[in-house]
């Protein structure tokens, strides 16, 4: 996760403000010097006690949407796995459709097969009865 824009910034800011108020306190300066500088130390002071509460503002916005996005992951974890055993359920039932569909076939092709096997013969048949006929009725008649 990326630092919010500016994060960096305030915080360099913060040390630079620290540096700078810093060498302005001297214990032996002038009363009304020193009440100055404790005022503009004082100014640091709530500048940086903001600047901390506007990154725990932003921190917790960011943590937020962590929370959001983790619940959403989980939902859609939970919704994949389930897909996931339908997927597995789907696949084995459609490989025993298949199966089945494949035996239906086989078993088609021979019955065809044997079909056309007994057209020839009753075909084969009639011409050898109609053969017999007629030899029969030359026969009769001589």
């Amino acid at each position: 996760v990326e630092p919010p824009p500016g994060a960096a910034l305030v915080v360099v800011v913060v040390f630079v403000v620290l540096e700078v108020a810093v060498p302005f306190v001297r214990p032996s300066a002038h009363p009304s010097v020193m009440a100055g500088q404790g005022a503009t130390l004082q100014n640091f002071n709530n500048e940086l006690v903001k600047c901390i509460e506007d990154l725990r503002e932003k921190r917790e916005a960011v943590n937020t949407s962590i929370l959001k996005e983790e619940e959403e992951k989980a939902k859609i974890q939970k919704d994949l796995s389930i897909l996931t055993d339908r997927l597995s359920k789907i696949n084995e039932s459609l490989a025993r459709r298949v199966m089945a569909r494949n035996e239906y076939d086989k078993t088609i092709q021979e019955t065809e097969a044997a079909y056309m096997k007994i057209l020839e013969s009753s075909q084969t048949l009639l011409h050898v009865l109609k053969r017999e006929t007629v030899n029969l009725t030359k026969k009769k008649q001589y």
